[in-house]
């Protein structure tokens, strides 16, 4: 069975780089292919084994440590996300929810025409979270409801909190 196809700039042929960073949500690794972030995925354990970061990396690493600080909201990175069309649609669709805000699943679902449910899928789907903020998006009545981060709703209410959203859990 063949494997399914990559995104474009995704390949087997260059090489991907990481780095991991620690954070006030736990170690976060993030993941570099053909000059772009592809991934961003919390690291299980307490020990950080890294290689000189790339160019790259170390700025993604300097926007995380700046967001964690208060200082910077709106990162500024090449993202390259594997997903299909419609998951595309669905990260661009998050990456338009300004800091601070939030966005339920059914309004962010009337703004693509498409059902809440499927954004759910996308979100949870969201190859690189915080980045990609699908920490933004709550449920019916402004509900927290699901993260696909470690810590689940726990990190998704953190991140919230230090955009100055105020939720309880």
């Amino acid at each position: 069975m063949p494997l399914p196809a990559l995104e474009p700039g995704v390949d087997f042929e260059t090489p991907v780089r990481r780095f991991t960073l620690a954070s006030p949500v736990g170690h976060i690794t993030m993941f570099e292919q053909a000059d772009a972030i592809t991934g961003l995925v919390w690291s299980v354990g307490n020990r950080i084994r890294n290689a000189r970061p790339t160019e790259l990396l170390a700025e993604a690493a300097a926007q995380l440590d700046a967001y964690f600080g208060r200082r910077l909201f709106d990162f500024d990175l090449p993202l390259a996300p594997a997903g299909t069309a419609f998951e595309g649609r669905v990260w661009q669709g998050l990456r338009a929810i300004p800091a601070g805000t939030t966005l339920t699943y059914g309004g962010l679902a009337r703004r693509l025409q498409t059902g809440p449910r499927a954004v759910g899928r996308a979100c949870g789907a969201n190859p690189i979270p915080i980045l990609i903020p699908c920490h933004r998006v709550l449920g019916a009545g402004g509900r927290l409801h699901g993260y696909s981060g470690r810590g689940g709703i726990m990190t998704k209410a953190a991140l919230l909190r230090l955009e100055g959203i105020s939720v309880s859990v």
